[in-house]
Formats: C-alpha cells, sequence, structure tokens
C-alpha cells in the first residue's frame, strides 16, 4: 500500500483541538468535505505535514501541536486601543466581532474587538489560535495523487 510523501496530494479528516478539549475546526461537520492539499508546500501547518508523511489511507493518529509550531504566543503588541472616531461610521463594534483593516503596507489585517466603550474600541490582530497548544485527530482519506 502506498504511504503519503511530499509531492502528494492527499485528503484527510481532521478534528482540531485546544488543550480543554473544545473542538475550533472539523472536517467531519455535515456538509464538509475532507481537507484535501499537496504535502511539502507548507498549506498546513508544518508540524501536522511531517506527521502525515508515511501515513498510508485509513491510517489515524493525534497529533499535538504546541504554541511555537502553531500560531506563536499571543503578542501584546498586536493588541490595540483606537478612538472610536478613527473607525468609520456603520462598523459593528460590538466585542467578539471580527473586522477587517489595511496594514501599512496594504494587505489585510483581520481584526477582533475585544472591548469597546463610548470613547475607545480594543482590537486584537493576534491569530485566534495564537498562544494555544493544538491537538489534531487526522485521518489518512485519500492520495489523490503521487508525486
Amino acid at each position: 500500500m502506498a504511504h503519503a510523501a511530499n509531492g502528494n496530494i492527499v485528503r484527510i479528516h481532521y478534528t482540531g483541538k485546544l488543550a480543554n478539549g473544545t473542538v475550533f475546526d472539523t472536517s467531519e461537520a455535515e456538509g464538509r468535505e475532507p481537507l484535501g492539499f499537496r504535502l511539502g508546500t507548507n498549506q498546513i501547518l508544518p508540524t501536522l505535514e511531517a506527521e502525515i508523511i508515511g501515513m498510508e489511507v485509513g491510517d489515524k493518529k493525534t497529533v499535538i501541536v504546541n504554541v511555537e509550531n502553531a500560531y506563536g504566543p499571543r503578542q501584546s503588541k498586536a493588541i490595540e486601543t483606537v478612538e472610536r472616531n478613527q473607525i468609520p461610521d456603520g462598523v459593528d463594534l460590538t466585542v467578539g466581532n471580527n473586522l477587517q483593516a489595511a496594514g501599512s503596507d496594504g494587505e489585510i489585517v483581520p481584526l477582533r474587538v475585544i472591548a469597546a466603550d463610548k470613547e475607545t474600541v480594543t482590537l486584537d490582530s493576534n491569530h485566534p489560535l495564537a498562544g494555544h497548544d493544538l491537538t489534531f485527530d487526522i485521518e489518512l482519506v485519500e492520495i489523490v495523487e503521487e508525486s
């Protein structure tokens, strides 16, 4: 039987969980398909990709990705409080809401509203999974194309 190798296009089922067991993403939800990608092209977390190499179709495993190999630690410099009048009218500033802004280089930066009062809004541009060790339960469903 074939083993997954760099260059293969593979499809996996996965469930991603935080250390406390909270599921943050899964391919097994109703209406979802297995995740497909080419191994060796950094389309997924490198630690997870390395664990898929060598698996056979039908193999299952649990992979723990620590903070440093996932989305890194939370950065306090990624949290900024701004005056409400710096934000365009009509933008929903409800705590927990996700927004987007253009960075200094023109790149789109995702932001999350973490606090708001009458004068200011506090925005967080950390990745939502920053600061967390992640656990993935994975199953290699298919090797679509061998290299």
